[in-house]
């Protein structure tokens, strides 16, 4: 009888084991879905101009904003006010290029990364002043009822975080294969003079990345904050754990990334449930460091490899 009764501890244990994995499994992958979208937005920029773009994560920021401004203050439904943030975060994305990097596109590497990096504090200091501190949350797309697979529990909002990411990511294969626009910015990430030569307009295409990317990366902060919520400073983190996503995807606009998105929210949800939620944050910083040392060319790149 004990050793029966031992058996079946041990059975529900197990159990209860695949249960916490696949829960944080199902957790991972909808939080890395957003890094992937952070991550290809900062992997755009860097193929069409070679500039690390440290503002993309206030675009997200910005997503989520704007989308509550036009639901609390003009009373906007959810479906209206959604395609009109993502539309004036583009529109600060288009600004943020005419204004902040087409003026100083002769400047070195390291002064255009220090101009990404004050745009972003612009833009920070801007919504605090605009806005305010306060930490908001924006109504879930379908209900909050949870979804229960195999022991698992997952909301509503996590299947929308999945699906929008796949439909991204489908239209932006699409765009970059199949339409003019889209090859035109292959030809500039290899090489922007022979481009020129050509007639393709170099200034036109880093534009356009600037608002796919910032279309993109708003868009993730508006289906990101019904869970984590949305404040002036979430840009912040956000912005470099999707930049991490783009390191282990080797600067790819494409699949990678989306992989190192995938394999960032896993290792960082197994992490905070298995080690300490305190140690969420750190385990991506961890990530990034270690792929550096040892694979600066990132998980899926070549050590002589082109920018695609």
């Amino acid at each position: 009888m004990p050793v029966f009764t031992s058996i079946e501890g041990w059975y529900i244990a197990s159990m209860e084991f695949g249960t916490q994995i696949l829960q944080y499994l199902l957790s991972g992958i909808s939080t890395g879905a957003i890094y992937a979208l952070i991550g290809i937005g900062f992997s755009i920029i860097y193929n069409a101009t070679g500039i690390i773009n440290f503002a993309q994560g206030e675009f997200v920021m910005l997503g989520g904003m704007f989308t509550l401004f036009l639901l609390e203050a003009l009373q906007l439904p959810l479906w209206a006010a959604v395609p009109l943030a993502v539309l004036l975060a583009t529109l600060v994305g288009l600004l943020f290029e005419r204004l902040a990097i087409r003026p100083m596109r002769r400047a070195s590497p390291i002064s255009m990364v220090i101009i990404t990096i004050g745009g972003s504090i612009l833009l920070r200091g801007l919504t605090m002043l605009i806005w305010d501190k306060d930490t908001h949350a924006l109504p879930p797309f379908s209900g909050e009822e949870p979804i229960m697979i195999s022991g698992a529990t997952m909301l509503p909002q996590h299947l929308w975080i999945i699906g929008i990411t796949v439909v991204l990511i489908c239209l932006n294969k699409w765009f970059f294969s199949h339409t003019i626009s889209g090859k035109a910015m292959r030809a500039c990430s290899y090489n922007p003079r022979a481009a020129g030569l050509v007639g393709v307009d170099v200034r036109r295409m880093v534009l356009l990345s600037f608002v796919i990317s910032a279309a993109m990366g708003s868009l993730a902060g508006i289906i990101v904050a019904p869970l984590t919520m949305t404040a002036y400073d979430v840009g912040v983190m956000l912005g470099l754990k999707g930049f991490c996503a783009a390191i282990i995807g080797g600067m790819s606009s494409g699949l990678p990334t989306v992989i190192g998105g995938l394999i960032l929210g896993v290792l960082e949800s197994l992490g905070a449930g298995m080690i300490s939620s305190g140690y969420k944050d750190a385990i991506a910083f961890i990530i990034l460091l270690l792929i550096l040392f040892i694979r600066p060319q990132g998980l899926f790149g070549k050590p002589e490899s082109e920018r695609v």
